[in-house]
């Protein structure tokens, strides 16, 4: 399941005052919620069809806006459910 070729670091954006020392220490391991779990992903109809008006509306070519939802992981543990439930077209400026 490892696919070292699709890993990518983690990198975090440049700022004046760090709270950590930024130096890699130990071995690298890998950090994906695929390597440990099988993910499902839900989607909620209303939201969808929500975006998809939305989009249909803009004059633009493309645009921003967020899905919002839940991470759970199952009972088991053997899986991780993303849930998308919720639609915000965010703001323009």
């Amino acid at each position: 399941r490892f696919v070292p070729k699709r890993m990518v670091p983690f990198s975090f954006p440049l700022s004046k005052c760090a709270l950590w020392d930024p130096v890699p220490m130990g071995d690298v391991i890998g950090a994906h919620v695929t390597y440990y779990r099988n993910p499902r992903l839900s989607l909620v109809e209303k939201t969808l069809r929500l975006a998809y008006r939305h989009a249909k509306q803009n004059e633009k070519k493309s645009f921003s806006c967020f899905l919002l939802g839940t991470l759970a992981a199952d009972e088991g543990g053997e899986g991780v459910t993303l849930t998308i439930d919720r639609f915000d077209p965010g703001r323009e400026v």
